[in-house]
């Protein structure tokens, strides 16, 4: 069995969810600092031909909580978020395929952010038929863990008893086979192949919200075709 594990994102790049339907079994997460600079509640749409930050205001917290600790601010303007994405795609041409679901996304009621971004994950996974299980770390650790990086994985991997982990290119600065080997467990890593397609005609801009390739490119050729756009490598 293969497993997966990343920090929680919302609407994130087409590669988070070709290493949820890469694995076997996908953990998000809870119990993990959130990052102020990162890109936990924000991403990137298209606006006018260039990319465009949006994102889920939070309620003032400390630095040092856990995701699963932070709320969203009440000035959350859900409708406003909508809108600001109906504006930047109302000419894509899966647009009124793409936007009902980015609507109930958007809209979700919860006020927690990881309840708020695991809502989103799992309509856009039900979106793309994507059958993965989703886990949650706490859940499967029994509360939080005080091990970090590697340790913190093969942990998880071993609760599991999974016989692989796959992690994106980045994890090579952070990961030896070696120390996943002696734990009984493969090391790979998931490399996108993601290949351009028209947005409005100008100069393609990459590394958008997985929203972006709802838009242009539609369910049916982003679940048969590019989410398979991947290889695995060591």
């Amino acid at each position: 069995m293969q497993a997966a594990i990343m920090q929680p994102y919302f609407l994130p790049y087409l590669g988070y969810f070709q290493l949820i339907k890469a694995a076997d079994v996908f953990v998000v997460y809870d119990t993990i600092q959130y990052t102020k600079k990162g890109w936990i509640n924000r991403n990137r749409l298209l606006r006018n031909g260039e990319a465009a930050v949006f994102s889920i205001p939070l309620k003032k917290g400390s630095d040092y909580l856990d995701v699963v600790d932070r709320q969203l601010s009440e000035s959350f303007d859900r409708k406003k978020l909508c809108s600001q994405i109906e504006g930047a795609y109302r000419k894509a041409p899966f647009f009124a395929e793409t936007m009902p679901l980015i609507t109930e996304i958007v809209s979700y009621s919860a006020g927690n952010l990881f309840d708020y971004i695991q809502n989103s994950l799992r309509l856009t996974c039900a979106h793309l038929s994507i059958l993965t299980p989703v886990r949650i770390s706490s859940e499967i650790e029994v509360g939080a863990s005080n091990l970090r990086n590697a340790d913190r994985a093969i942990d998880i991997c071993t609760r599991l008893q999974a016989t692989g982990y796959i992690n994106p290119p980045g994890g090579r600065a952070l990961y030896e086979a070696e120390e996943f080997r002696a734990r009984g467990l493969d090391l790979r890593f998931l490399e996108p192949q993601l290949a351009t397609y028209t947005q409005f005609g100008a100069d393609f801009v990459p590394a958008l919200s997985v929203l972006d390739v709802l838009m242009f490119n539609g369910q049916n050729h982003t679940s048969n075709v590019l989410l398979k756009e991947y290889k695995l490598a060591d």
